[in-house]
């Protein structure tokens, strides 16, 4: 089973507590990061991008680095982990991504990704003038279609003549051209999200449920291999994961409490808002949402001892079609090194394990 982390882009990361540690994103924190995943054999990290915040005490998400430019300083950085980054397709032409990530595919030298993101929260586009209108919550996933086709003929080809309902290329061109696949990643939750990562994605972002129950997240994966079934593709299922981890179950499950006991319901009342601007039943942040109290945003959370993380997550790997799984921590370096330390070498799921260098 693959380990990716989901490395904190933005402030406080996915835990909005005022009890959970607090802080703010630099390259520092996330080069550290992203070093130490590397040395206890992570396969990628990846970045989101988050353009507006929630606000409330934590001002939740305020505070955010830019995916792209972030990844490629990681990428120089490092030497074999993957390295992820996401495109809020709203704000950028493909064409411009795609000669982005030739240019990281460059750096990395071929371990480049791109996360492909519709856009949910009106705020962050609106804000720049960009919104497209309500139509785009229904229009989403044609638009990413389009847009993941001319990624693939410029990156395939180096040209795209491609003519669509929302793009018209006219002899559009990418010279140099990435010397690897790139990687495309997607989150789609919805029966319309499914059926594009099933045509279009290499890896789907699937979410995890509840705590500490790991064969909860067989209904999803389920619905992803139908959908792939269907096309006659293989996607890899990746679980998005909170774990937290402390020297005893007891003692880990205290955090958590803590946490919850901080939860800031108005940063809280704000994800609820802008997500029910979406009126579409499935909607992919009603299943972050949906819960009174989703401090975390209802990402699954395995919470225990090492050694019971570890075995949760080997059970996890059992699942078929889960290929892999996200990583979000309540803490990214002292929670990422008992991880690495603790939790990787007890996992029969992984075939190798690294030591801090």
């Amino acid at each position: 089973m693959e380990l990716g982390v989901f490395i904190p882009i933005g402030n406080n990361g996915w835990i909005i507590s005022t009890n959970s540690p607090q802080y703010m994103p630099t390259f520092e924190l996330n080069r550290s990061v992203t070093l130490r995943a590397e040395a206890y054999g992570f396969d990628f990290a990846l970045s989101m991008i988050k353009l507006h915040g929630f606000g409330g005490k934590t001002q939740f998400w305020d505070h955010n680095l830019e995916s792209f430019t972030l990844m490629a300083s990681l990428a120089a950085v490092t030497t074999r982990i993957g390295v992820y980054a996401t495109a809020a397709t709203l704000t950028m032409p493909p064409a411009i991504v795609a000669r982005m990530a030739a240019t990281i595919d460059e750096v990395s030298g071929g371990r480049f990704g791109v996360n492909l993101v519709t856009g949910w929260q009106k705020a962050e586009y609106s804000q720049m003038g960009l919104w497209p209108g309500e139509q785009h919550f229904r229009n989403r996933y044609a638009y990413l279609a389009e847009y993941t086709q001319i990624l693939r003929e410029l990156w395939d080809t180096g040209h795209s003549d491609f003519k669509g309902r929302f793009f018209q290329m006219d002899h559009c061109v990418l010279s140099p051209r990435p010397q690897s696949r790139v990687k495309l990643i997607c989150a789609g939750q919805s029966d319309a999200g499914m059926d594009f990562s099933a045509r279009y994605a290499d890896m789907n972002f699937c979410l995890a449920k509840g705590i500490n129950t790991p064969r909860a997240a067989g209904a999803t994966v389920e619905r992803l291999l139908g959908a792939t079934a269907r096309v006659g593709r293989t996607v890899g299922a990746y679980l998005l994961l909170t774990c937290i981890i402390d020297d005893t179950d007891a003692g880990a499950m205290a955090k958590w409490e803590h946490y919850k006991a901080g939860a800031d319901e108005e940063a809280l009342a704000h994800v609820a808002a802008q997500s029910a601007m979406d009126s579409s039943p499935s909607a992919n942040v009603r299943q972050v949402t949906a819960a009174a109290g989703a401090f975390n945003l209802n990402i699954g959370a395995f919470i225990g001892s090492p050694a019971s993380v570890a075995d949760m997550l080997d059970e996890l790997a059992a699942i078929p079609g889960v290929a892999g799984v996200l990583v979000t921590l309540d803490d990214f370096r002292d929670g990422l090194d008992r991880f690495g330390l603790e939790v990787v070498p007890r996992m029969r799921s992984r075939s190798r394990v690294a030591a801090l260098a």
